[in-house]
C-alpha cells in the first residue's frame, strides 16, 4: 500500500479533495501549495475527522524549481519516505493565440510543463533511490487534441506532461522495480480552475464525484485513465480521431 502521499496544488479543487479522500483511507499526507493558510485549514479539517493520519504542510511555488526539490526532500525526511507523488499543481490562464495574451499563455506553459518536469524529477530521484514509488501526473482530456481560444496553451501543456509521464513509464519497462507511473486525463470536474475558463463546459461533475474516479484509478495504479470513465473514455477516442469541426462542437 502506498501509505505516504505528497500532493502538489493541494490548497483547493482537485488537490484538496484528493487529500480528503486519501485521508479517509488512512493515508499520511504531505500537502503543498502557495496558499499556506488554506493548507493549514485543510490539515485541521482532516485531522479533526481522521486523528490517526499524519499531515505535513509546506509552502511551495512549483515555479521555484530549487524549492520543489527542497520541499520534496523535507517531506521525505518528515514522513520517513514518500510512496506516491501526485503532480497536480497547474494553471489554466490563457487566451487566443495572437491576441496579446502571451504573458498568460507563457505562465500556463511554464507552470504546467516546466514546473511539472521539476516535480517529476524530484519524485523519480527519490523513487529510484528507494526502488519503489508511484508517480501520478494529472493531465486533462483537453490533451487529446489542440483546443481553441483560451484553452489552446492549456491543452498543449497538458499534452506535453502526458507525453512526459509516458516517457518516464517507458523507461521502467523491463526494469525490476516497484515503481509505477499513472497519467490521469480528467474530464470536466468542478474546481476553482475551470471557473475561470471562458467556454461553457458541458458534462461537468461535482468535485467529490470526479475525484472519487481519480482516486480509484490511482489506487489501481493503471498506466493511464480518463476520469470519470463515462463518458470521457469513449469521448477521448472521438476527440483524438474526429475532424476538427466535430471536436470544436464538443468543446
Amino acid at each position: 500500500m502506498r501509505q505516504n502521499i505528497l500532493i502538489t496544488g493541494a490548497s483547493s479543487g482537485l488537490g484538496a479533495e484528493m487529500a480528503r479522500q486519501f485521508a479517509a483511507k488512512g493515508r499520511h499526507l504531505a500537502l503543498t501549495a502557495r496558499r499556506v493558510d488554506r493548507l493549514e485549514a485543510l490539515r485541521e479539517e482532516i485531522l479533526a475527522e481522521h486523528p490517526g493520519v499524519e499531515v505535513v504542510v509546506r509552502a511551495l511555488d512549483v515555479n521555484d524549481h530549487d524549492q520543489v526539490f527542497a520541499v520534496v526532500d523535507e517531506c521525505v525526511d518528515e514522513l520517513g519516505g514518500l510512496d506516491r507523488v501526485v503532480v497536480n499543481a497547474g494553471l489554466g490562464k490563457g487566451g487566443r493565440i495572437g491576441t496579446g495574451k502571451f504573458a498568460a499563455n507563457r505562465e500556463t506553459i511554464e507552470t504546467n510543463v516546466v514546473a511539472a518536469l521539476a516535480q517529476c524529477e524530484a519524485a523519480m530521484a527519490h523513487f529510484n533511490e528507494r526502488g519503489t514509488g508511484h508517480l501520478v501526473v494529472v493531465s486533462s482530456m483537453s490533451a487529446m487534441r489542440g483546443m481553441p481560444s483560451s484553452m489552446t496553451a492549456y491543452a498543449a501543456s497538458k499534452a506535453a506532461i502526458a507525453h512526459l509521464a509516458e516517457g518516464i513509464r517507458m523507461d521502467l519497462v523491463g526494469r525490476r522495480t516497484d515503481i509505477a507511473v499513472t497519467t490521469l486525463f480528467p474530464g470536466y470536474i468542478a474546481s476553482e480552475m475551470n471557473e475561470q475558463v471562458e467556454q461553457e463546459q458541458r458534462l461537468m461533475v461535482d468535485t467529490a464525484t470526479g475525484v472519487r474516479s481519480m482516486v480509484k484509478a490511482i489506487e489501481k495504479e493503471v498506466g493511464d485513465a480518463a476520469v470519470p470513465g463515462w463518458p470521457w473514455a469513449p469521448l477521448g477516442q472521438v476527440m483524438k480521431h474526429a475532424p476538427l469541426g466535430v471536436v470544436r462542437r464538443l468543446v
